[in-house]
């Protein structure tokens, strides 16, 4: 009867380590579909920035060219879900409109076009909710991360396969200091 309690003890251990862990890994996943809402939000407006920006700058290709570079790496590498990817392309993404905005303040016109600023705004306002959940995202990896290294959470991680996620890392150019003189040399 004793063996028979222990046995049960032990297995209703078991089964709260295991449900915890089947909290973190949703946990994980959940953070980075509020990160991929953004992604998409901000994924349609760059078009409609990159078209009102044309219709006034017109020695601007290149940057314009960037941008939707950018754009279409970090949709692959977000449909692939290669975090390390997604870092770099998210990167160059965020180069590109600082150029972008840097280089608009050459053209008066672009400035005061309500649709520009509009987008400008909106996209602003993104990337400020896109840096908060990649907070949130890293936060919830590195949880889901250290559980299933700990004792006696590993042990049932390994014999239920829970892997380790890698969290979404920035280059060092994204948090370099930015050089705003060169911006408008650009």
């Amino acid at each position: 009867m004793i063996t028979l309690g222990i046995a049960t003890i032990v297995l209703i251990y078991l089964i709260i380590i295991y449900n915890g862990l089947v909290g973190l890994k949703h946990t994980v996943s959940k953070s980075f579909a509020n990160i991929d809402v953004l992604l998409k939000q901000r994924h349609d407006e760059l078009p409609k920035l990159v078209q009102v920006c044309k219709q006034y700058m017109t020695y601007e290709e290149k940057t314009f060219k960037s941008i939707v570079q950018a754009r279409n790496d970090v949709a692959k590498a977000n449909v692939a879900g290669n975090m390390k990817a997604l870092g770099d392309a998210e990167t160059q993404l965020r180069t590109g409109l600082g150029n972008l905005f840097a280089l608009a303040e050459n053209y008066p016109e672009l400035k005061a076009d309500q649709t520009f600023i509009h987008l400008q705004q909106r996209i602003s306002g993104l990337e400020n909710g896109i840096a908060d959940r990649r907070e949130v995202y890293n936060d919830s990896v590195n949880n889901n991360n250290i559980r299933i290294e700990q004792v006696p959470d590993v042990f049932v991680a390994k014999l239920f396969g829970f892997k380790p996620f890698e969290m979404l890392k920035f280059s060092e150019s994204e948090k370099a200091n930015v050089d705003i003189g060169q911006l408008f040399k650009s």
